[in-house]
């Protein structure tokens, strides 16, 4: 069978399509994105993330009409965790032990990959994220990079080698825990550690610190900032010590907007490495995502894209 090379390096056999549907599989909405990438999405259309009984059906019916209408060469799937992506398990492709009512035990992958007969990808949002930030913006070119996510809650996408960390679960570096900063001692968000990233530095901890002020009512100098500058920097300290990526990028809703942060977020890492290691010099080592708020449905094509570089006939 006659083949082609796309744009980024994926052999398509003759006669298929080039485009990849990515399903974004959020915690309150799902993007569903036809694309071959950020220059070439023919289109896009979002399903309120309700009951999965609700949320499936509607995706499906977005497959089916894409896969009629154009066809597409993979699937790829980034959703919100926990999820079981250990394709030895007995319950690879659910939902775990979510606290979204109803979604615990769904078989995300086995459901909307079931129609069609293309290579799929199943992975964490924030590893989707990763990859596409590796293919379209902060980290072409480099094989070691961590996307991490500061909203909500905290996640963290990390790929090593070109591909993201694998064991018997995704990473969880949202909840690793971490010194505080000396006279921090504000009681944590998170239900299951007292002084893990997510629960000292998320959105969610943020809220706690401000007490009822509004986040647009506090100066860049405000002391509330210290601590979530701190934690984060000790979470890129680990994440640095472990697998030495070329870069972080560090976005989300509690960076966006606070550009002060990663700026200081930087200087702590480097403090707190005390010379032992030396980052790259080719640039700000703690950047912003390039994609922004795109990273996230481009994940979805960019786990498409991995699925589909694996299922390529050796040449």
């Amino acid at each position: 069978m006659r083949s082609s090379v796309d744009a980024l390096g994926v052999t398509i056999p003759d006669g298929k399509s080039t485009l990849r549907a990515g399903i974004e599989l959020g915690g309150t909405k799902c993007v569903c994105t036809l694309a071959s990438g950020p220059d070439d999405i023919r289109d896009q259309r979002t399903v309120p993330t309700t009951r999965p009984e609700e949320t499936l059906p509607a995706i499906l019916a977005i497959l089916r009409e894409w896969d009629a209408a154009h066809g597409f060469a993979a699937l790829g799937i980034a959703s919100f965790g926990p999820i079981d992506i250990n394709p030895q398990s007995a319950t690879h492709g659910q939902i775990l032990a979510t606290t979204k009512a109803a979604w615990p035990g769904t078989d995300v992958l086995g459901i909307l990959s079931a129609p069609f007969d293309v290579p799929v990808g199943f992975d964490t949002d924030v590893n989707g994220a990763a990859l596409a930030e590796m293919a379209w913006g902060s980290a072409q070119g480099m094989d070691d990079f961590a996307y991490v996510t500061v909203g909500t809650g905290v996640g963290v996408g990390l790929v090593v080698h070109g591909l993201p960390t694998r064991g018997f679960a995704h990473s969880e570096l949202g909840h690793i825990r971490v010194p505080r900063l000396p006279g921090d001692d504000l009681p944590s968000f998170c239900s299951f550690h007292d002084d893990c990233v997510e629960g000292l530095a998320s959105g969610s901890a943020l809220k706690l610190r401000l007490g009822g002020r509004s986040v647009g009512e506090v100066a860049e100098d405000d002391p509330v900032w210290a601590p979530i500058a701190h934690t984060l920097a000790m979470m890129c300290h680990a994440i640095v010590s472990s697998t030495a990526p070329h870069r972080i990028a560090i976005g989300g809703g509690v960076v966006t907007g606070q550009s002060h942060l990663l700026g200081r977020i930087e200087a702590a890492l480097r403090a707190s490495l005390n010379g032992y290691m030396t980052l790259p010099d080719d640039g700000p080592y703690i950047v912003a995502p390039a994609l922004g708020d795109k990273a996230g449905p481009l994940g979805a094509i960019a786990v498409a894209d991995l699925a589909l570089s694996k299922a390529a006939p050796a040449s």
